[in-house]
């Protein structure tokens, strides 16, 4: 049962890391989550990839400073806000366009600004910012 857990956590944890990567380029894709995922379970199924991603150049940097508690580097926040913005803009722009003004759009552009609010205020304010990826390395866990 071991053997077959510990396979499981491998697919899973490299579907997570491709996905993780996938987010890097998409909008609206996250990128963090999937890379936590990918570590979690690369700590439980291979140390060899678990050290490789947290050791990871441009990946391990998401993964080592939220675990340490540190935060996000400014440019991740930046092009997350961004993003965040200009996708949920968008979004209402097409809903309006091919909908019209309805009371249900109405709504779905007000939920839209309260939601974008809400995330930037929690991204923006209370996770602390980081100028560059930070150089320590904590202590493989297994």
């Amino acid at each position: 049962m071991k053997r077959a857990v510990r396979y499981i956590c491998l697919v899973v944890g490299a579907v997570s890391l491709v996905l993780g990567v996938i987010g890097m380029f998409l909008p609206m894709w996250p990128t963090t989550p999937f890379l936590l995922l990918a570590a979690a379970c690369f700590v439980r199924s291979s140390e060899r990839l678990y050290t490789w991603l947290i050791e990871h150049e441009r990946l391990g940097c998401y993964v080592r400073d939220y675990m340490s508690g540190r935060g996000i580097p400014r440019r991740a926040k930046v092009v997350a806000l961004g993003t965040m913005w200009v996708t949920s803009q968008a979004s209402w722009m097409v809903i309006m366009a091919h909908v019209g003004v309805r009371g249900w759009t109405v709504g779905y552009a007000v939920l839209l600004f309260v939601v974008a609010i809400a995330v930037h205020y929690y991204i923006g304010y209370h996770i602390p910012t980081r100028e560059a990826c930070s150089e320590e390395l904590p202590e493989a866990e297994g």
